[in-house]
Formats: C-alpha cells, sequence, structure tokens
C-alpha cells in the first residue's frame, strides 16, 4: 500500500489536488482557476468536462512535483461543492447541459409555486432542508424539461444524474461507477435523511426517475479504482465528502455542540448534534454530518451565499482591490468612523432569511467613503452574517460553543478573524492545517484505506495555530448588530 493520501478539493471557484502524509502534513498542492458561466442575471453554470480535466492535471501536477507514482497512493478523497448539478448521457459520458451551480436561483419560481401548493413541510420534514433554488432537485427538474428530449431518454435510463463527486467518480472509474456519500445525497432534496435512502413520494413531487439516481454510501467507503491509464495505474478512491461536512470532519467536530465555519466562496457554519436531526424552527438546515459503518451524524447548518464572492467581487467587477489579500491592510486602514455597511445578497440571502429575491446593497455611504471602507464592509459582512447563523442555532436550543473553529481561504485574514471574534462575540481558532476540506476528505480515504482506525486518530491531531478573543463591549458588538439588521430589512424590503 502507499504511503501518502491525496485530496481532489473540486470547490466553486477553483480545483485543486492536494497531498497530504499520513500524519495529515501537507506535502504540495495544485490548484486551477474555475472560470464561471453567467447566462443570465441569477444564473450561475460551469462546464464540467472542465471540471474533470483540471482535476486530472491537478493530480498529475501534484503527484510529478513529489515524483511520485500511482502505487504511491494509498487512497483519494473527494470532497466538492455540493449541490451543483450535472446530468451526464450514460455511454459517453458527457454532460447534457453545463452544470447548474448551487449560487443559482433560475428555479426560484418554481420552488415558490410548491412552496405555495403547501409541499414545504413534506420536504423539511423528509430532507431537513427548505424548498429552495439552492438544492439540486429543481434544477434536475429545470434540465429535464428545458432540454429537448433528456426525459424521455432520462426515464430509458439513459441520462445520469450526480453532484460534482458522483460525476468525478464516473469519469475517474471510466464508467464503472455511479455513485455517491449520504453528505452530499442529503444535498438533493431528494434524501430521507431519517430512513436513509431516496424517497419515492419526493422524486414524484419533482418528476426525478430513480434511474437517474447514483447509489449512496458511507463517507469512507470503497468508490472504485481510477482507470490505470489516467494517473498510469489505478488508485482507490476511498473517501467522499462534501465541501461543509469534510471540513467538519478536518476540524475534528465531533462532539455534540462543536463548531466549525468554512469561509470560501460561501459561509458555511454547522454545528454538530450527534445521533438528533434536530428540527430547525429558525431556518437553518438539518443535514448529515458525516456517516460512517451506517450509521449517520446529524448537523445544524447555516448557508451564507457570498462570503469571499463578495471580495472576488470588488477585485473583478468594481477594481477596488488588486487581490484578496490586500483587503486585511485596507479594512485596517479604513476610517473607524465609517457608517458604510455592504449586504451581499448577489444571489439572494440564504439562512436564516433564504430570501431569493433580496438583492445586494451598500448603505450608509458617504463623501468620504473609499475603497478602504468598502472593503471593510465586505469583511465585516461576512462577521455579521456568521452571528446571523449563531443566533439562529442559539433559537434552535443550541448552547454557545466554546470556540468557532475556522477554514476556507478567506481564515488566513488576521483582521477578518479579529473581527468575527468581536462581533460573534466567541473566541475563533484558525488550525495548524487550514486546509481542512482537503484534510477531511483525505482523513475518510485514510479510515477506508485501514491508516486510520477511528475518529481518535484523526482529533489527537487536530490543534490550533492561533486563537482570537472577542475584546469589544457588548453594548457596542449590539449596536454594530443592530445597524446590520436594519440594513438587511432595508435590503429585502426593496425588492418584496
Amino acid at each position: 500500500m502507499g504511503e501518502y493520501l491525496l485530496a481532489i478539493d473540486q470547490g466553486t471557484t477553483s480545483t485543486r489536488a492536494i497531498l497530504f502524509e499520513n500524519s495529515g502534513q501537507i506535502l504540495g498542492t495544485r490548484q486551477l482557476e474555475l472560470p464561471q458561466i453567467f447566462p443570465k442575471p441569477g444564473w450561475v453554470e460551469h462546464d464540467a468536462e472542465l471540471i474533470t480535466t483540471h482535476v486530472i492535471e491537478t493530480v498529475k501536477g501534484v503527484m510529478a512535483d513529489r515524483e511520485l507514482s500511482s502505487g504511491d497512493i494509498a487512497a483519494i478523497g473527494i470532497t466538492n461543492q455540493r449541490e451543483t448539478t450535472v446530468l451526464w448521457d450514460r455511454t459517453t459520458g458527457k454532460p447534457v447541459h453545463n452544470a447548474i451551480v448551487w449560487q443559482d436561483r433560475r428555479t426560484a419560481p418554481l420552488c415558490e409555486q410548491l412552496r405555495q401548493e403547501g409541499h414545504e413541510a413534506t420536504v423539511t420534514e423528509k430532507t431537513g432542508l427548505l424548498l429552495d433554488p439552492y438544492f439540486s432537485a429543481t434544477k434536475i427538474a429545470w434540465i429535464l424539461e428545458n432540454i429537448d428530449g433528456i426525459r424521455t431518454r432520462a426515464e430509458a435510463g439513459e441520462i445520469l444524474f450526480g453532484t460534482i463527486d458522483s460525476y468525478l467518480i464516473w469519469c475517474l472509474t471510466d464508467g464503472a461507477v455511479h455513485a455517491t456519500d449520504a453528505t452530499n445525497a442529503s444535498r438533493t432534496m431528494l434524501y430521507d435523511i431519517h430512513a436513509q435512502e431516496w424517497d419515492d413520494e419526493l422524486l414524484a413531487l419533482f418528476h426525478i426517475p430513480r434511474a437517474m439516481l447514483p447509489a449512496v454510501h458511507d463517507c469512507a467507503n470503497d468508490f472504485g479504482d481510477t482507470a490505470p491509464e489516467i494517473f498510469g495505474g489505478a488508485i482507490k478512491i476511498g473517501g467522499v465528502a462534501g465541501d461543509q461536512q469534510a471540513a467538519t470532519v478536518g476540524q475534528a467536530c465531533f462532539e455534540p455542540g462543536q463548531v466549525k465555519s468554512t469561509y470560501g466562496t460561501g459561509c458555511f457554519a454547522l454545528i454538530n448534534t450527534g445521533d438528533t436531526a434536530v428540527a430547525s424552527k429558525n431556518k437553518l438546515l438539518t443535514t448529515i454530518a458525516y456517516r460512517l459503518d451506517g450509521k449517520p451524524k446529524y448537523a445544524l447548518e447555516g448557508s451564507i451565499f457570498v462570503a469571499g464572492a463578495a471580495v472576488q467581487w470588488l477585485r473583478d467587477e468594481l477594481g477596488t482591490i488588486t487581490s484578496a489579500e490586500k483587503t486585511a491592510e485596507m479594512a485596517a486602514n479604513a476610517n473607524p468612523e465609517s457608517q458604510a455597511v455592504m449586504v451581499p445578497a448577489f444571489t439572494g440571502l440564504g439562512a436564516p432569511y433564504w430570501d431569493s429575491e433580496a438583492r445586494g446593497a451598500l448603505l450608509g455611504l458617504t463623501r468620504d467613503t473609499g475603497p478602504n471602507e468598502i472593503a471593510r464592509a465586505a469583511l465585516e459582512a461576512v462577521c455579521f452574517q456568521t452571528r446571523d447563523l449563531f443566533e439562529a442555532m442559539t433559537a434552535d436550543g443550541c448552547a454557545p460553543p466554546s470556540a468557532i473553529r475556522v477554514d476556507g481561504g478567506m481564515a488566513a485574514n488576521d483582521w477578518l478573524l479579529q473581527r468575527l471574534a468581536e462581533i460573534v462575540g466567541i473566541p475563533v481558532e484558525r488550525p495548524h492545517v487550514i486546509e481542512t476540506t482537503a484534510l477531511g476528505a483525505a482523513m475518510l480515504a485514510g479510515l477506508q484505506a485501514g491508516i486510520s482506525t477511528d475518529l481518535e486518530d484523526i482529533d489527537t491531531e487536530w490543534r490550533y495555530e492561533k486563537r482570537f478573543e472577542p475584546n469589544l463591549d457588548n453594548l457596542e458588538r449590539q449596536r454594530l448588530y443592530d445597524v446590520w439588521q436594519d440594513a438587511v430589512a432595508r435590503t429585502r424590503s426593496a425588492y418584496t
């Protein structure tokens, strides 16, 4: 058996291959940026074939950097942007349409129609999710209804569905395996998270043929071997989890009450609720945190659509920053008296609002508002949205955590993490290995390969690199949050 673990981290804006030692130390990384496709306002797509090409290229690159062969790799773990939907031809493997990304809002009218018909309670009871374009089911339905001939072919078993992990498994195994894991399945709005199976009632509601769906496995499982010609020899795919669940594993949040919050394109906070699938009364999502040995562990999740994407918008659309790394310095140099507030509802608002009609806004601008103040507002929006999630978790009966374990690209920003601690009022811990999403996928693959024997092996390796303590008094913290809540209310009312 090889001595290394390799993680494929396929995200919304980039594809990475990361090589780990068995202990979790990073040995190498390759990354390629993924172009975004915006056919219409509110629509977001990806080229699924390009994603596969990037995966193969980055894996080959990181192996070549260390002069490794396929035999040196014990197993591959895959983690992926969740909910993003691909339909492809069973025979050729070719997608029948661009992948529809989790951020895409084109199916908002269908969700509203189903909500008006009274179906949301059933959907939430079975899946833990809300009726929202975010999830895969209505994306599948849209492709079936809008691409000529696809529904007939899907009913004949000729068209397959998968989230990105499933499509990559299919491509890497040369069509030998059509499978996903329980965490990705739980985000489709078609999977009963209590019965642990695809649900016939939901399939009928969305008019989706069962024949399209992948098999659902544990997160650590045999997902097949890569075709030998791809990497010069077969490599076992041993672990799969959606990106936020993989980060939960990488952050060793295995005990009820432990919280991780990931800051990438969006922001996603999960609190482990153990064996109990807690039904939220505050528009959080009940989801599967991970499943091992057939036993699911659950979490409450708050999903924020735009976090790092707001910084990307400042760079690419406004041109007010040259790189994301500059925002910490800019925020530190901003006028401390500035009242500028950004509500980055570019694709609507996620938890706890779930308002697909809201749109982004900059409020509180004055004549002296400049790039520094806007950069600070973008970073503070991430912090305020995180507090929204923690307020909802507390209202659902969760005790405030002793600390927030953070990860994702934005977690490298010290100014952001210090401000996060101040606005949420909870210490923030940045782990020694910040690539926790990829680490979680690698550790799951390591479990399947027998490198790790149980979760305790992962837990003992976790430690924080830096801890940020809140140092803002409660009155000022609440005043700032009141301003944020007023800004959100104004943004929503303008479009409702």
